[in-house]
């Protein structure tokens, strides 16, 4: 995606929650790795709990304690989850 000082991008803060920003957009990890994602809006994660880093997954909703960040992976905001829910 080029940069185009002509095209500026709308970004909501919400505390707490993520950054909602307005798509498509690339996003450039810590490692260096660039993720993607065509979407209209997309969450960015900023309490770094999100299993689907560095979009949001909504964990900020949910504090636990002894979580770790060991089980992230890279993947776009339309991956399914790992884990779908049991059918009811």
């Amino acid at each position: 995606m080029p940069n185009d000082p002509a095209e500026h991008r709308r970004i909501t803060v919400q505390r707490p929650g993520p950054l909602l920003v307005e798509g498509p957009v690339e996003v450039t990890t810590e490692d260096g790795t660039t993720v993607s994602s065509d979407r209209f809006r997309v969450a960015l994660c900023t309490c770094r709990r999100s299993r689907i880093h560095p979009w949001c997954d909504t964990s900020h909703r949910q504090r636990t304690a002894g979580g770790t960040d060991t089980d992230r992976r890279r993947r776009t905001p339309d991956s399914p989850p790992d884990n779908p829910p049991a059918p009811r």
